[in-house]
């Protein structure tokens, strides 16, 4: 692939990645909850391409370090 679509590729997974974290960390911190630490919460991410017929779905567990 080419040098200009490797770089506008990490320019949006790097946007994907931060704003992510960011609305995460706010969702946690806003949920009000009695004890946040060391709690599990499973996450999903889905990526879709309409041109592409792309749809990526990734699964996981964060853990959180509370407040």
């Amino acid at each position: 692939m080419s040098d200009e679509f490797n770089m506008s590729m990490r320019k949006f997974l790097k946007r994907v990645g931060v704003t992510s974290q960011r609305a995460i960390e706010d969702a946690i911190r806003n949920a009000e909850l009695e004890n946040p630490a060391g709690r599990k919460f499973e996450i999903k991410a889905e990526l879709t391409c309409n041109e592409l017929d792309l749809n990526h779905v990734v699964v996981g567990t964060i853990t959180s370090r509370g407040e």
